[in-house]
């Protein structure tokens, strides 16, 4: 039986501020002593909340099977001296965890299984898993016992915020992210301001607008500022994957007519509820840039707890929804005449974000015009979390033990080069009603399995989704841009082919249940 939990439950805000500084240093200290390498005795606790606005998370589709992004992680249990602690909202499939295990190269599975600990909440609510994770003290208790030396363990979650620092401080480990009096940094407004302060070019807008009022003065500011502006960008602050994005075409006489055509991101949201939402969090209104050809490439930043700023990687965003504005998927690495300057100006962000304590992974997403054979940048915005560029590069790191290279912004391994496609959301109609079990056997038989001999091949992850909302995750790692691109278009076409009938249907005459390509009875 677990015990009473030992500690108090109700936190001060000066003795949980107190107790989390002091974690602070603790983490200091353990990253001093167990990095750069990789073999000391550590427990990693991974609680993979998602903890945003839950009516901007409402429009993600199966949104918390994206708590299997980081499974990713099992990784570091090829450290035979490495425990992992991973809570989920729902129970993992015992193939899925498989599957992660199977990755883990010279190491036996059962040797890994032991020393890795998965506790469910049993709770499909759309509250944050943190959020569940402590309205149950039992399930904090049983991560605690699950941790052999405190002093050699660290939280990792999606975000930061108060829940996050609360959890971290009740369970008495450091929390491995940016600490949540600072997040403000990672909203629309706070990125503006922080572009300014660093000297990177940024576009003519207006942060910390709340109103309509507000939108329409903002909008009037920039038809002033840029005399032929055509169109404009309202964005929530605390928005994610563009999806807190409206576009405003911009009449000749700016007025509130203007508002009425607001084209959002997401094809379900409303003027109201978009403006309550804005009230409450704030937002920004900048120029729309437009250009003969234009790209949305980022780059992936990280601050170690001593302070010292890492390149991760860059990328490609595949942008769709109604406003090409929604986040799709990436390619790794972004284009070659602009790559290196993603990475000079995403170490002057992390130079200004260190001087001001930041600390943990965040990216920056730009703007990319061509002029001629030149490109011409600007940044969007920060995120101070993780995100959908984060996990594809944390696995091809973990699996081929190669490194980003800082002169050409290319990872190279032992074998040359390697490149990636990655999405959260492959789907189909069609493939709904795939169990675990079928997604592994079509990738098997068609020969898609990441392979150690050649470092390439394709990883799937939130396969827990398929079965009910037709999505999965794919990775294509490949050996150059086409092989790669070749390699996930396969993906498509092989999972295309294998459902093209539809889920299986019953027939009411007979009471007989008619598969996918079976003649009538």
């Amino acid at each position: 039986m677990i015990p009473k939990p030992p500690f108090p439950w109700e936190l001060t805000p000066e003795t949980e501020h107190a107790a989390f500084e002091v974690l602070k240093r603790q983490l200091v200290r353990f990253w001093t002593e167990n990095y750069p390498g990789d073999d000391q005795a550590y427990t990693s606790v991974v609680v993979p909340s998602f903890t945003l606005d839950s009516e901007e998370l409402a429009k993600i589709r199966g949104c918390s099977f994206l708590e299997e992004r980081l499974l990713f992680l099992l990784i570091r249990l090829r450290n035979p001296r490495a425990r992992l602690v991973y809570v989920t909202s729902q129970p993992l499939h015992p193939l899925v965890l498989e599957y992660y295990l199977q990755l883990l190269a010279g190491v036996p599975a059962s040797h890994a299984r032991a020393r890795f600990t998965h506790l469910c909440v049993f709770d499909t609510s759309s509250k944050p898993l943190t959020q569940k994770v402590l309205e149950r003290p039992r399930v904090i208790e049983r991560i605690r016992v699950s941790i052999p030396d405190k002093r050699q363990a660290y939280l990792t979650t999606f975000n930061s915020t108060p829940l996050e620092r609360k959890l971290a401080v009740l369970l008495g480990i450091p929390l491995n992210g940016v600490d949540p009096d600072l997040v403000h940094f990672g909203t629309k407004s706070g990125s503006r301001r922080l572009f300014r302060e660093a000297g990177i070019a940024l576009p003519a807008g207006f942060e910390d607008v709340r109103t309509e009022e507000d939108v329409l003065s903002a909008l009037r500011e920039l038809r002033s500022l840029r005399p032929g502006l055509r169109r404009a960008v309202v964005k929530l602050d605390e928005s994610f994957s563009g999806e807190g994005n409206a576009v405003v075409t911009l009449r000749e006489t700016v007025s509130e007519e203007c508002l009425d055509d607001l084209a959002f991101a997401v094809s379900t949201e409303k003027r109201s509820t978009y403006f309550d939402k804005l009230r409450r969090m704030g937002g920004i209104v900048e120029e729309f840039l437009e250009g003969e050809e234009t790209c949305s490439p980022s780059v992936q930043m990280r601050i170690n707890p001593m302070g010292k700023v890492f390149v991760a990687s860059t990328h490609e965003q595949i942008l769709g929804g109604p406003t090409g504005q929604v986040y799709k998927g990436c390619r790794f690495p972004a284009r070659q005449p602009y790559r290196l300057f993603l990475h000079l100006a995403g170490r002057q962000l992390g130079e200004a974000l260190a001087r001001h304590g930041v600390t943990g992974r965040f990216s920056v997403d730009f703007l990319a015009r061509r002029q001629g054979r030149d490109w011409d940048l600007k940044a969007l915005e920060i995120n101070l979390r993780m995100g959908g560029t984060t996990h594809p590069m944390l696995a091809l790191r973990f699996l081929t033990g190669g490194e980003l290279d800082p002169g050409t912004g290319l990872f190279l391994t032992h074998d040359g080069p390697r490149y990636y496609r990655a999405t959260d959301s492959l789907e189909s109609p069609s493939y709904a009603g795939l169990l675990p079990e079928d997604l592994v056997e079509i990738v098997t038989l068609n020969g898609l399995a990441f392979s150690y001999q050649t470092f390439t091949g394709v990883l799937f992850h939130m396969i827990g989704a398929i079965s009910q909302f037709g999505k999965v995750g794919v990775v294509a790692i490949g050996n150059s841009p086409e092989g790669t691109e070749a390699l996930y278009e396969r993906v498509v076409e092989v999972l295309d082919r294998e459902t093209r009938y539809g889920p299986c249907t019953a027939d009411p005459e007979s009471a007989r249940v008619r598969f996918p390509g079976s003649s009538a009875a």
